[in-house]
């Protein structure tokens, strides 16, 4: 699907036919599946601030649950909502965060979106008024580079620079527990289909699986010979897939979990 004329950052399916992509051309694209041709023009209304690598992006999208509307985060510090169908934007700009949002997350009910940012924040939004919901929740020491809600809508994740996974309750938005990395920042957190295992890919070169009840890790992958910038558990939570900076994607049987050394 050629179109953007910058880096693709993010990209996810919004039906088995519509797919959407941001990038760092500051713009938002959707594709017809079967075609593989854009549908209208690409949308570029996020300001074209500069990030570290002199470009501007938009880093993160995520779709509603019921498929109806899309959310983005950008490099100009704001959050903006768009129509999936029409593509164009709902509402005003969210903002509040005072650095580079490199995560958006939907809460499984569609009520809620969570933000991650280099600000070192977490802020949770109203999806229908786009409005902060209280203040930012804050713990990490430095950037947060990833957020995911777990499927149950009760817990809040978010991977960081300062090797630290934080899990946040959803509801009273207290900090349950803080996982340890230790040894590289965590790029990517995401929740298993049942919210009991959380898996995270870090730039120690490795995929980490963790219990969300008690934060204790439970097994590690290894086999990446670069960074691990993504992970993903598969719909039926049997398997994990990871990309990485190394040029490759790996699915893992996650089965072979606990037979893994921490």
């Amino acid at each position: 699907l050629h179109g953007h004329t910058g880096s693709v950052n993010s990209v996810a399916f919004i039906s088995d036919a519509l797919v959407v992509s941001s990038s760092d051309d500051c713009a938002l694209r959707l594709w017809n599946v079967t075609t593989g041709g854009p549908l209208g023009n690409a949308t570029s209304e996020h300001t074209k601030s500069v990030n570290s690598d002199g470009m501007p992006g938009v880093n993160s999208l995520a779709f509603s649950p019921d498929g109806s509307r899309i959310v983005s985060g950008s490099d100009d510090c704001a959050l903006l909502m768009w129509n999936a169908t029409t593509g164009a934007q709902v509402g005003n700009a969210m903002q509040g965060h005072t650095d580079f949002v490199r995560s958006v997350a939907f809460s499984p009910d569609g009520a809620h979106i969570a933000s991650s940012s280099e600000d070192k924040t977490v802020r949770l939004w109203d999806a229908q008024t786009l409005q902060p919901l209280g203040g930012p929740l804050t713990g990490h020491r430095w950037s947060v580079l990833s957020v995911a809600f777990s499927p149950d809508g009760a817990s809040i994740a978010s991977g960081s620079a300062d090797k630290t996974i934080q899990i946040w309750d959803a509801e009273t938005r207290q900090l349950k527990h803080t996982l340890e990395e230790r040894t590289g920042w965590v790029w990517s957190v995401a929740f298993s289909p049942d919210s009991r295992h959380i898996a995270s890919g870090s730039d120690n070169n490795t995929v980490r699986i963790w219990d969300a009840a008690t934060g204790e890790a439970v097994g590690v992958l290894k086999g990446h010979t670069s960074w691990v910038y993504s992970v993903a558990f598969s719909p039926d939570g049997t398997r994990i897939v990871s990309g990485s900076r190394d040029r490759t994607v790996r699915v893992w049987d996650r089965i072979l979990v606990s037979d893994l050394s921490t």
